[in-house]
């Protein structure tokens, strides 16, 4: 059946779909029983058209990067019935989060929605966002995405919460495929040219590298290979200066290292580890090997880039790229060629365990979906977030429509054709037949079926069918299945975790906030110039004598106190 011929039956009747699961290990407790029954309460008997009929229409707006789907997108409107709402979504274009968000402010009109970023405490202070606290009692759908401790986590000095985290939700039994966090990617040929060797350090990763670039310096088609690319536009230059936690095995807390024995906060800027890090970059980037554009190419222009299957490795978050970059190869069978990456165990030294990653949810507490003062029906507004939460429109978001996105097996577990993982991976099918929300609330892990896993990147069997065998074959040197596996899982770190959560939202109102918006400027100005710089001790010495005018030891104190904070608040719920 074709899905126009669906959509048409859908549209008048209850769509029937099957629940989800998938592959990885079980979840701490607090975890799966806070989000148990997220999806219960409200049923499609709850949602449904406004009583005269009308869909209504809602905008949104998130501070980052993102495509716009096609107004008659089939699924979108499936939901819009099913729920008798719609949101209208745009994306951030040409300005930074900050820039967009002071926009919105100095004319005073907002969406509905809003993603604000790191414009998110400009959007407070400005009072442009509701309180939501009362919805959130409302509605069971978002009440139960998070705990009472984590709830309270998000009120801000007035005691109201005013947005909601969209992430960070692992419903029922965790099932963990995918490597969503930061690593040194490095692509597949690589690893298979030099017989799948095991690699854990910085030099042996680097080494390799080297090798094969000097053995293949180009593609099948003669393209010139890049062996490693950098990304340092705005904020995500987090790819060139936070690695030395990860490297002194660490998680990613993102501003500081935080002592799990002592619960104290570390400068990872300052450690032997950040400066033998930047050297090798530095060593890097005189024998051609660093990507000369690295330090002023766009975020854009760095997806074109890995999309071409040029790059050989970097080091970046895996939804950071991930979800544009293996679609184009896919399209282009790049991935038969060994474009495809995965991501490695590096540390500084062979005694150093890595904590890439970490088991258990991430709670961001500096930026989430809100509500504005502009959305004229914030109780209709909340109940779509409420009613996109149940199963069956979550399957819908994340799955699409059964038989056409997807099939059911006799087992009931949900699979997908080769042709479907294509329709997926293709720019025009999804702008015009899938509408995911990808940036309203959501949730990972298991279904209420038992069965299957809420997306597609966690259910284990689709998961690795739907790998390229070229990517099925280097799991398999490894003895891995999945991109976890290629890094191995740590337990979730403590209750502070994550500290960037908190620095996200500092701003120069304090001591500590101010020198950190200076650290960041210091480190965009100067760590480009070590990594190129002839001189690579002088450099160092010289960005050391200004970093020390940053007043560091002001935001390090901020970080302890939030640190000591958040263990206080936590002991008062266990």
């Amino acid at each position: 059946m074709k899905k126009k011929q669906l959509l048409s039956l859908l549209l008048g009747a209850t769509l029937s779909i099957a629940l989800l699961a998938g592959c990885g290990s079980k979840t701490d407790e607090s975890a799966t029983e806070t989000s148990t029954d997220s999806a219960t309460t409200t049923t499609e008997a709850d949602a449904g058209e406004t009583s005269n009929g009308e869909i209504k229409e809602f905008t949104a707006f998130f501070a980052v990067a993102g495509t716009e789907i096609n107004d008659d997108n089939e699924i979108q409107t499936i939901i819009a019935e099913k729920t008798g709402a719609k949101v209208k979504e745009t994306w951030l274009t040409g300005q930074t989060d900050k820039e967009a968000i002071g926009t919105f402010i100095a004319g005073g009109e907002y969406p509905d929605f809003i993603e604000g970023g790191s414009g998110t405490p400009q959007l407070i202070d400005a009072g442009a966002l509701v309180a939501l606290d009362d919805y959130i009692e409302k509605y069971p759908n978002i009440k139960a995405l998070f705990s009472e401790e984590d709830w309270n986590k998000l009120r801000q000095t007035d005691g109201h919460i005013y947005f909601i985290p969209q992430f960070g939700t692992v419903k029922n039994e965790e099932k963990v495929c995918t490597h969503n966090d930061e690593a040194f990617w490095i692509q597949t040929r690589v690893l298979k040219w030099a017989g799948y060797p095991e690699v854990k350090t910085m030099d042996q990763y680097f080494e390799l590298i080297e090798s094969y670039q000097a053995a293949n310096p180009t593609m099948e088609d003669g393209t010139e290979n890049i062996p490693y690319t950098i990304l340092c536009e705005d904020w995500r230059y987090f790819c060139l200066e936070n690695a030395p936690q990860f490297l002194d095995g660490y998680p990613n807390d993102g501003s500081v290292i935080v002592d799990p024995v002592n619960l104290k906060i570390i400068d990872y800027n300052t450690t032997p580890t950040a400066k033998l890090y930047f050297q090798k970059l530095n060593e890097e980037y005189k024998k051609g090997i660093v990507d000369p554009e690295s330090f002023t190419q766009t975020y854009d222009e760095y997806i074109a880039k890995l999309s071409t299957g040029r790059v050989l490795g970097m080091i970046d978050q895996w939804w950071d790229f991930a979800y544009n970059v293996n679609d184009a190869l896919k399209q282009q069978e790049l991935d038969a060629q060994g474009c495809n990456y995965v991501p490695l165990p590096i540390t500084i030294s062979e005694d150093v365990k890595n904590q890439w990653h970490n088991s258990g949810a991430v709670l961001n507490v500096s930026s989430g979906l809100a509500v504005t003062t502009s959305c004229e029906d914030v109780d209709a507004a909340m109940k779509f977030v409420n009613d996109i939460l149940a199963q069956d429109i979550h399957d819908l978001r994340f799955w699409g429509v059964e038989d056409v996105d997807y099939n059911v097996t006799e087992t009931g577990e949900f699979a997908r054709t080769e042709e479907q993982r294509m329709n997926a991976s293709d720019t025009a099918y999804k702008a015009s037949n899938l509408c995911t929300y990808s940036y309203f609330p959501q949730y990972t892990g298991t279904s209420d079926d038992g069965i299957n896993a809420n997306r597609p990147d966690g259910q284990a069997s689709e998961f690795y069918d739907a790998l390229h065998p070229v990517l099925q074959e280097c799991f398999a040197a490894y003895g891995a299945k999945t991109y976890v596996d290629m890094l191995g899982t740590n337990e979730s770190p403590g209750s502070w975790y994550p500290m960037w959560s908190f620095s996200n939202s500092l701003n120069t109102s304090t001591p500590g906030g101010t020198a950190w918006v200076k650290i960041g400027e210091v480190k965009h100005e100067w760590l480009p110039k070590i990594v190129m710089a002839n001189d690579y001790e002088g450099a160092w010495a010289d960005y050391m004598e200004v970093y020390k005018n940053c007043d560091s030891q002001a935001f390090l104190s901020e970080m302890q106190t939030e640190l000591d904070r958040r263990m206080a608040e936590s002991a008062k719920f266990n």
